[in-house]
């Protein structure tokens, strides 16, 4: 074989090794766009993971639950509350709750009746017995204490996907649990907070801990969940949540014992013409 077929295959030979070249780094290329394409932003990653959230709490029809509020202020001096708590789901529309206090003597027979909504503010009543009344809680004024706690009216609400924007800040292990961060905006205007940021867990998308910052974009309050038992094969509960005021050094335990579900509690036994009446 003379010199001149030598550099001829040679050329060849290389022209073949540069079209390989050409094609892989093209097809990498490619894979790289689509990867792109498909990924989501944090925005769609954050409204993802509440969702499935939300999902996995649908289908428990009613609930009751005694709860047992503990206060304690400052200086770390304690009082409590005696609640009956009754929940209705409305898939779809929001869920409405039934809240009466029975102890201590002065705050016996305050009912509390919330309907969230999807997208528009909550409608939420309370009836006093010292005035007789009922007192409709104003959407403008859904961040001021619920009976002296360090909860909001706002706090009560079942939680809406429609009501927040979203953004997945990363993952963070939380009470020993692998956890989503998630940062929350809410969408209405006379909310009490600029953002919250929820620690959500993994593996059965509970909630671990919220952060609440106020309107100055301030950490205001934590809320932590503990002690989470399943219902009905499914449906999971904190037997206790603690909401800490970094603002005001207050603190308020909410103690949750004797859960039933499909109890066959019905629409019309959440009516504010009756608040007067519930025990």
């Amino acid at each position: 074989m003379n010199s001149t077929k030598i550099t001829s295959l040679s050329t060849r030979m290389e022209i073949s090794k540069t079209k390989r070249i050409t094609k892989t780094l093209a097809t990498t290329a490619l894979l790289l766009i689509a990867n792109v394409s498909i990924a989501l932003t944090t925005q769609e990653q954050g409204l993802a993971i509440s969702k499935e959230h939300k999902q996995r709490d649908v289908g428990w029809t009613d609930s009751t639950a005694d709860m047992l509020m503990l206060l304690k202020n400052e200086q770390g001096q304690q009082s409590t509350r005696d609640v009956k708590i009754r929940s209705l789901e409305q898939q779809g529309k929001g869920d409405k709750s039934l809240s009466i206090f029975n102890k201590p003597r002065d705050v016996r027979g305050t009912a509390f009746l919330s309907f969230s909504h999807p997208v528009e503010p909550d409608d939420q009543w309370m009836y006093l017995p010292v005035l007789k009344r009922v007192k409709r809680i104003s959407s403008k004024n859904k961040s001021g204490p619920f009976m002296g706690s360090e909860f909001s009216f706002e706090d009560l609400g079942s939680f809406e996907i429609a009501k927040y924007t979203y953004n997945y800040l990363g993952d963070d292990n939380i009470h020993g649990v692998d956890s989503f961060m998630v940062e929350q905006f809410p969408v209405d205007e006379n909310s009490g907070y600029t953002r919250r940021i929820v620690w959500i867990d993994k593996q059965e998308y509970l909630t671990q801990k919220i952060d609440f910052y106020d309107r100055k974009n301030s950490l205001l309050k934590t809320l932590s969940y503990r002690d989470y038992q399943q219902y009905l094969d499914r449906f999971w509960r904190a037997n206790s949540m603690k909401m800490i005021n970094h603002q005001s050094g207050k603190s308020t335990v909410l103690q949750w014992n004797n859960y039933a579900f499909r109890t066959g509690l019905k629409d019309s036994d959440f009516n504010r013409n009756s608040l007067k009446r519930a025990r």
